[in-house]
Formats: C-alpha cells, sequence, structure tokens
C-alpha cells in the first residue's frame, strides 16, 4: 500500500467533503500596472509574464485563472506578484487547503468550457466560484501535490530526452525525404516539348483588390512581421495591423513571400484575407490551371532559382513582380494536372508524417499524465 492510500485509510476512509471553490478562496481582479515603475515583480498576463514593476498585487502562493482569451492557462505562482485585468488572482485558505493542489484540480476542470461569451471567451467570479472540489484532509494533499510534483518533473525530464532523440531521427529523415520530394516534383514538373509553355501572366495576374485593415486578424492576415498560414493549415499571428488598407487575398489564390528570408515561401490561400506589400497575390484568370497545381510550379527550386536570378538587394534581397509575372510555366491538360498534384500532394503527406511525428509522441507523454493526475484527483464524496 502506497503512502498515498495509508493516508486515505487513516484520515478519511469514508470519502471527503466536496466544497464551492468559493469556500476555499477568493478571486480578485486584476488590475493596470502601467502607473508603477521598473521592478522585479512579473506582471501576469494570459499568456504570461508580461513584463516586471516594484510592485506587487499579492505576496502568498496564488493561482492566476484567466478571465478573458486563452481560458485553459492557468498558472501557479509562490512568489510576489502582479496580475492584469484580464487575470483573476486568489487568496487561498491555506488553513484548508493546499495552493498547489488547487492548481492540479483545476486542471481538471478543463474551465475553458465554462465560457460565459459569446464573442472572446470569458469566465466570470460567479461561475468559477460554484465549481466543486474535493476537499480530503491536508496530509492527503500535501502528499498528492508531493506525487504530481514528482510526475511532472518526471514528465519534463522525459520529454525533453524524447525531443532530442527523435529530433536528430526525425531530422535525417526529414530531410532525405525532402530532397526525394524535391526531386520528383522538379522531375514531374518538366514536361516534353508536346506541352505549351506560357508566361504566368497569361494565366494569372496580381491581385489588386484592397481589404480595410479593420476587417483583418489572426487567422486572415499575412505579412513577414507574422506567421504565415501554409495550405494545410493556420498559425496564430503575432501582428495584425490596427488601420489602412492591404491587398486582398481569396481562396485559391497563390501567396508569393517577396522579401528575404521568406522568397522560397509559397501559400495556397485557403481563405479570404488581406496581406502587406511583401507578399504578391497571384490571382488566376485561367479556367484551364488548377490552383494547386500553380502551387506546385512556384514551389519548385525551379522557380525560386528563377526568382532568386531577378531579386534586388544585398542585405534583404527583394523579388522583382515584373520577371515573376513573366516566368514560364507549362501547361498540359486539367487531367494531367490533377494527377501531379495528386502524386506530389502523396509525397507531401509523407514528409508532413515524419514532421509530425515529435508532437505525437509528446501529446501521447502529456494525455498519460493527464490520465493519471485526474485519477489521483478524484474522490468519493462523503456521507452527509
Amino acid at each position: 500500500m502506497s503512502k498515498l492510500d495509508e493516508l486515505i485509510a487513516e484520515l478519511c476512509p469514508e470519502g471527503v467533503e466536496i466544497k464551492n471553490l468559493s469556500q476555499v478562496l477568493t478571486i480578485k481582479n486584476g488590475k493596470d500596472y502601467k502607473g508603477f515603475a521598473k521592478g522585479d515583480i512579473p506582471v501576469y498576463g494570459t499568456g504570461g509574464i508580461m513584463t516586471y514593476i516594484d510592485h506587487a498585487a499579492y505576496e502568498k502562493p496564488s493561482i492566476l485563472i484567466p478571465r478573458k482569451g486563452s481560458l485553459d492557462k492557468l498558472y501557479y505562482v509562490d512568489v510576489p506578484f502582479w496580475t492584469v485585468d484580464t487575470l483573476f488572482y486568489t487568496e487561498i485558505r491555506t488553513e484548508v487547503i493546499v495552493p498547489k493542489y488547487v492548481y492540479y484540480y483545476l486542471q481538471t476542470q478543463h474551465i475553458e468550457k465554462l465560457n460565459t461569451a459569446g464573442g472572446v471567451p470569458s469566465l466570470t467570479q460567479t461561475v468559477l466560484n460554484t465549481i466543486k472540489i474535493p476537499l480530503p484532509p491536508l496530509p492527503v494533499q500535501q502528499e498528492l501535490v508531493r506525487i504530481l510534483d514528482n510526475f511532472t518533473e518526471l514528465t519534463a525530464e522525459l520529454t525533453a530526452e524524447l525531443t532530442a532523440e527523435l529530433t536528430a531521427e526525425l531530422t535525417a529523415e526529414l530531410t532525405a525525404r525532402k530532397k526525394q520530394y524535391e526531386y520528383y516534383r522538379n522531375q514531374l514538373l518538366t514536361l516534353g516539348e508536346d506541352v505549351p509553355m506560357v508566361a504566368l501572366g497569361d494565366v494569372a495576374q496580381y491581385s489588386n483588390a484592397r481589404i480595410s485593415a479593420t476587417d483583418l486578424n489572426a487567422d486572415n492576415y499575412v505579412g513577414v512581421d507574422n506567421l504565415l498560414p501554409d495550405k494545410r493549415g493556420k498559425t496564430e499571428s503575432s501582428y495584425v495591423p490596427e488601420n489602412g488598407m492591404c491587398t486582398r487575398y481569396q481562396e485559391g489564390d497563390i501567396l508569393i513571400g517577396n522579401i528575404r528570408p521568406y522568397l522560397k515561401k509559397i501559400w495556397q490561400a485557403s481563405n479570404t484575407g488581406g496581406t502587406n506589400g511583401d507578399v504578391l497575390v497571384i490571382h488566376i484568370t485561367d479556367n484551364g490551371i488548377l490552383s494547386e497545381y500553380l502551387h506546385q510550379l512556384l514551389s519548385s527550386d525551379l522557380f525560386f532559382a528563377y526568382d532568386m536570378q531577378y531579386a534586388k538587394g544585398a542585405k534583404m534581397p527583394r523579388g522583382s513582380k515584373e520577371a515573376v509575372i513573366k516566368y514560364k510555366i507549362p501547361i498540359p491538360p486539367l487531367e494531367e494536372q490533377a494527377r501531379i498534384v495528386a502524386i506530389l500532394d502523396k509525397f507531401d503527406a509523407l514528409t508532413n508524417d515524419i514532421t509530425s511525428g515529435l508532437p505525437a509522441e509528446i501529446a501521447a507523454r502529456r494525455k498519460q499524465y493527464e490520465y493519471y493526475r485526474d485519477k489521483l484527483l478524484t474522490f468519493k464524496e462523503a456521507s452527509a
């Protein structure tokens, strides 16, 4: 029998009390920090530490709970801190409950599901205060925290080792796959003399449509000052312009990075959005060419070499719009274009399978940890 089992058998064999969260802690609102000077006190927002100031909102161990935004991010803080108004902090009744026990337990509750807003995800004190939390005796809570701390540390160490080992293996495999993929793409896209060659400008044009920055967000703004999406998904933008007009793109358009280090980045748009002058938007005007086929043509080393040949600038070379639109491309029948795309998509999928191997392993570790944590924090309720 483990120490935890012994404690439960001794101190709460018939079950434990279930309390509302409001009975074991008090939820407090965060505030603006900008009136304070720089210091060594961390200021927390929903994304983590934002800055450091010379004043603390609270100095005892606390759980920070998001009020708006990313509702799944909880923080345990055991040093003096400050929180902004997108985070709640908690004053915990340590005579009845261990702060880190609260932290681990709230992780099992997936409080993001308690969202009360239709727009920006939000939580309220009223909703949070009614969360039910089991209240075993303090020695049981302390032993649970010790076990979960050790398991968390072990999981982190195993993940780090796994990451290092798999990264080396996957990098080598991925490099080989990419070389093979590029070789076959160049072979497939080098068609016979009987296939007509036309300038890109004969089947497509640069988008001259405009879209207001106010209609853009993290999902549909593309620029070299943010993370760019690819045809398989989206990544969260780190910057979106606040005003002005941008070049509009729509589903099926091809987006070409036009300044280093994005000259080799080619994207096929899966939605409607906007971009800045560092990205060229190619809009197909001829029904005789598939968007997916054009995406493959412009993703090849052949186009990149051509683009670099006409790029200007030493430190930050920029592609030539005039040269790009004159690039010669083969236009086989639509059936042949579709066949080429299907073959290359299979190679692309194989490459992506290798790339996703590491995240999948890490996710499995995380699920194992969460299952173990949830089982430990499940108690029988004592009879009234």
